[in-house]
């Protein structure tokens, strides 16, 4: 099974005292490989630095190619269903990240994804499932 993750997802796994890391840990083993869209780089790197340090941003950045996380550039594609998102759930609290983590997987047509996240993945409807499965359950 192939997933696509977000931001929450990543830094509660590589960060082992985040609330969520054992969970995390545990669902990280279930996908064979878990898409990680270009635009979370930033602001896992952001919250890593925030909330331990830099050496955490370096470790993370060692830890990717050895990782079953694969980095994935956006499309023009992504970019402008990302965008339709955004309108669509105006009223809601999906951030472009987000928004563009539901786009790779709607280009993707990947039911699963990796989030700590659960109300903004839970409200969106992709155009290919009823809904998202979500980890960790």
């Amino acid at each position: 099974m192939r997933a696509v993750a977000d931001t929450g997802f990543v830094i509660a796994l590589v960060n082992r005292s985040d609330k969520y890391h054992q969970q995390v840990a545990s669902a990280y083993k279930q996908p064979s490989e878990i898409i990680l869209p270009q635009t979370t780089l930033a602001e896992i790197a952001y919250l890593l630095q925030s909330r331990a340090e830099q050496l955490a941003v370096v470790r993370f950045i060692e830890f990717l190619p050895s990782s079953k996380l694969k980095v994935l550039p956006l499309t023009d594609e992504d970019l402008q269903l990302a965008g339709r998102i955004l309108r669509q759930y105006a009223g809601s609290r999906i951030d472009f990240v987000d928004a563009t983590v539901m786009a790779v997987a709607e280009r993707l047509q990947l039911e699963t994804v990796c989030t700590v996240d659960r109300r903004d993945f839970q409200i969106y409807r992709p155009s290919f499932a009823s809904y998202f499965t979500l980890l960790p359950e």
